[in-house]
């Protein structure tokens, strides 16, 4: 138990449980049917859990060079072996479940997996570590739809917020760590713009998801603008606006750090509204 317990936690357990969530709600949305959207969970959440062990098995001796005592397989006795090999495992069995439900999906979860995959290994150290989370997030929104019996991927404006959502999520993950990773050599294009830089490219990035979401629809016809989705809009501009302006007034903090991940949330709220 004790090492299942560390694995978990090797995992980054609130990403992954809010990444799944949310492809379980995309599947609602398009009207999977029960098996269906139980086993598109359940292949999301493989696949999450083998990008987060991925992270920390390729990152044990950095996180240990540095001190965090945060990561559980920095630690001397760390399993690391048992993780590499469940962090094998859970991709193959998310691979597995997703070509069950289709091979399109299964390519599409493909893509996904691989730029997880490739983030870790070694895209995160170049000025290619946004193009990991763009390409990726990007692909997201097309899992539940292409998880249908007769499957398509999503429209273009989804993709759009999706990729938004995660050069968000890359740029607002890395400010608590940027002078942890400095230290190891990890350069990143967050840690090229610095602290300021990443906050607001972060916030420009909200921005630009939720006027996609808001716009998209009807420039694909829609015949006009539902209710949640104006407010679910004014919330991330509202929440990103205050953010941009914290962030050009001082040094981000964690109250940007917040606000960051506040709207980002409300954005991928709005992504499963919208239609």
């Amino acid at each position: 138990m004790r090492i299942v317990a560390i694995l978990w936690r090797s995992t980054h357990p609130g990403p992954t449980v809010v990444v799944t969530v949310i492809a379980c709600a995309l599947g609602l949305a398009v009207g999977l049917g029960p098996v269906r959207l139980v086993a598109l969970t359940a292949a999301v959440l493989a696949g999450q859990i083998s990008i987060g062990l991925s992270n920390d098995v390729l990152d044990a001796a950095r996180d240990r060079a540095v001190g965090r005592s945060d990561k559980p397989l920095a630690r001397p006795d760390a399993p690391v072996s048992a993780a590499w090999t469940a962090a094998v495992i859970a991709s193959l069995v998310a691979l597995a479940v997703s070509a069950a439900l289709g091979w399109w999906l299964a390519l599409a979860h493909a893509v996904f997996l691989g730029s997880g995959w490739a983030y870790n290994a070694r895209l995160k150290s170049t000025i290619w570590s946004a193009a990991c989370f763009l390409v990726g997030f990007g692909v997201f929104p097309s899992l539940a739809p292409l998880a249908l019996p007769i499957p398509h991927v999503a429209a273009g404006w989804a993709w759009a917020t999706g990729a938004a959502l995660g050069v968000a999520i890359h740029f607002s993950n890395a400010l608590p760590d940027l002078e942890d990773d400095a230290r190891t050599g990890v350069r990143g294009l967050p840690h090229r713009l610095g602290a300021r830089g990443s906050a607001v490219v972060a916030f420009v990035a909200l921005l630009a998801g939720t006027a996609a979401a808001v716009v998209g629809p009807l420039a694909a016809g829609a015949t006009g603008v539902a209710p949640i989705t104006a407010a679910a809009g004014v919330a991330v501009t509202a929440v990103a606006v205050w953010g941009l302006a914290a962030s050009l007034r001082a040094r981000p903090g964690r109250l940007v750090f917040r606000l960051v991940m506040l709207a980002a949330l409300i954005l991928a709220a709005q992504l499963v509204v919208t239609r």
